[in-house]
C-alpha cells in the first residue's frame, strides 16, 4: 500500500482546515466567451499544503462551442521552474458546454516544497504565477495551449505550529508522479509507524492513500491513532480518500 504523507498528513494526511476562508482572484478571457474564477480553500497558500481549488467557467452568450476533445491545464510556476501541474478533463466534458452557463468543480492538490527559508535572498514569500486553459490536441488549428486566467499568487513559509512527522517503521522512500492522484506518497509495509506532533487544536483528519492491487487481492487498510482504531476497510478502487 502507497500512503501520501506531508508535515501535514497523519499516518496518511493530517489536513488542517481551521477557518473556511476562500483566497479569490479572477482574469478575463483570453478564450472568446469563456471566464475562469480561481478560489482556494485556504485563506493563506503556502507550500507543503493541500488545498481545494474550486473553479468556476462562465460561458457568455457569444460561446461559440468548442467541439474538440480538449483538457484542462493548470501550471503552477516559481520563476522558471513548473513545480506543479493538475491537467484534467472537467466533470462536465468541454464539448458538452453550452452559452450562457456556469460550471462548477473543486480539485484538491498538494503544493510541494519549493521555499527556500534559508535563502539569504529570500524575502518572506515567494510567487507563484498560476496559468490556466484549454489543451487542444496536436494537430488542431492554433495554439495547442490556450490559456484564460493568469494570476501571479504570493507564497508564505507553512506556520511553526505545522505538525512534525517522524517516520519510525515499515516506511520506503518518496516517490513523486504528478500526474498520480497522490502526487507524492511513500509506500508501505504490512505495518508502518510514525510519530506526529499534537497540534493542541480542532483538526481535520484526512486519509489518502492507494494500493497495488497486482500485489495481492482484498487488501484491508487499518487506520489506528495510538490504540484507538480509527477505520477499517478494504478499499474499493486503487485510491482512496476518507475523513
Amino acid at each position: 500500500m502507497k500512503l501520501n504523507i506531508d508535515k501535514r498528513k497523519i499516518a496518511v494526511v493530517v489536513l488542517l482546515l481551521v477557518t473556511a476562508c476562500f483566497f479569490f482572484c479572477r482574469k478575463s478571457s483570453e478564450v472568446k466567451g469563456v471566464e475562469l474564477e480561481v478560489s482556494f480553500s485556504e485563506s493563506s497558500l503556502s507550500d507543503r499544503l493541500i488545498t481545494d481549488v474550486q473553479y468556476r467557467w462562465k460561458t457568455k452568450e457569444n460561446f461559440a462551442g468548442i467541439d474538440q476533445n480538449c483538457h484542462i491545464f493548470v501550471h503552477f510556476w516559481h520563476r522558471n521552474n513548473l513545480i506543479l501541474y493538475d491537467n484534467h478533463i472537467p466533470e462536465i466534458p468541454i464539448p458538452q458546454w453550452e452559452p450562457d452557463k456556469e460550471y462548477v468543480y473543486s480539485r484538491r492538490i498538494y503544493i510541494p516544497s519549493f521555499i527556500d527559508a534559508s535563502d539569504p535572498e529570500f524575502k518572506g514569500e515567494e510567487t507563484i504565477k498560476l496559468s490556466i486553459g484549454f489543451a487542444f490536441p496536436s494537430g488542431s488549428p492554433g495554439k495547442p495551449l490556450r490559456k484564460v486566467f493568469e494570476k501571479k499568487i504570493k507564497f508564505m513559509t507553512p506556520p511553526p505550529d505545522t505538525p512534525e512527522i517522524i517516520y519510525e517503521n515499515g516506511w520506503y522512500d518518496f516517490e513523486i508522479d504528478p500526474e498520480d492522484f497522490l502526487k507524492r506518497w511513500r509506500w508501505t509495509g504490512k505495518e508502518a509507524r510514525c510519530f506526529i506532533d499534537n497540534p493542541y487544536r480542532d483538526a481535520l483528519l484526512v486519509i489518502r492513500g492507494g494500493i497495488s492491487s497486482k500485489a495481492a487481492s482484498g487488501q484491508k487498510v487499518i487506520v489506528r491513532l495510538n490504540d484507538k482504531l480509527l477505520d477499517e476497510f478494504i478499499p474499493e478502487t486503487k485510491n482512496f480518500e476518507k475523513s
